[in-house]
């Protein structure tokens, strides 16, 4: 009697998984940015910082102590009613961007 292997679910899954990460030619990539090789006190370069609504809205660069990644953060000091940074080179198509922020003033 010939040998029979049949497929599990997991297997299954493990295959399809293994066929897609090839189809896509493996570009699931995440990327990590800080500003930490930025110059303090300038706007970062390559992105477009704006705002909605009223107001005027400040981005710089700046020192501060309690960065997630040490030295540089982007800090918006103005005051606008939606300050916006928008970073100009991204195209995400199926994924998600996560930000870590830290509120220093405000209202709402």
């Amino acid at each position: 009697m010939p040998f029979e292997v049949k497929p599990s679910p997991a297997r299954a899954r493990l295959a399809l998984t293994l066929m897609l990460v090839w189809w896509m030619g493996g570009s699931a990539v995440a990327e990590t940015m800080n500003f930490d090789d930025s110059p303090a006190g300038k706007p970062p370069e390559g992105w477009t910082l704006t705002k909605t609504g009223q107001g005027q809205s400040k981005w710089t660069i700046e020192t501060d102590a309690t960065a997630p990644s040490k030295p540089n953060v982007l800090k918006q000091s103005g005051r606008a009613t939606f300050p916006v940074a928008i970073k100009s080179d991204t195209r995400i198509g199926d994924g998600f961007v996560e930000v870590k922020f830290k509120a220093v003033a405000g209202s709402e």
